[in-house]
């Protein structure tokens, strides 16, 4: 079965960098788009970053730019999301998805395959 698990998400004091990792088993990653997306309670689920395939493109959503950084590790079969200089405002719970379609690449709708999400606080 195709299968993405998300990883690194932990309690970081503001400022302060995490990295977190999205990897894929039952396909390889590199021919999909990848994208990471974050949901923080009561909040509707809004893209951070993707990824595309052939391109290896790279886009950010306003609120991260700067301070993020998407990348594949193709050796691995993983997708890694940098965050530098944390805000409180990141703390959300983060998922990552991937898709073989074209697809508006921070956009939620039309991803196919959905990981359980790793949990990303800020606080202290």
């Amino acid at each position: 079965q195709l299968q993405l698990v998300e990883s690194g998400g932990k309690l970081v004091q503001p400022g302060g960098s995490l990295r977190l990792s999205c990897a894929a088993s039952g396909f390889t990653l590199d021919n999909y788009i990848v994208g990471w997306f974050r949901q923080a309670p009561g909040k509707e689920r809004e893209g951070v970053s993707c990824i595309r395939s052939w391109s290896a493109n790279r886009f950010y959503a306003d609120p991260v730019k700067g301070r993020v950084t998407i990348s594949r590790n193709n050796a691995l079969n993983t997708v890694d999301l940098q965050i530098d200089s944390l805000k409180p405002e990141d703390t959300a719970l983060y998922y990552c998805a991937a898709t073989s379609r074209t697809v508006k690449c921070l956009t939620k709708e039309g991803y196919e395959y959905w990981g359980q999400g790793t949990q990303v606080t800020v606080w202290g």
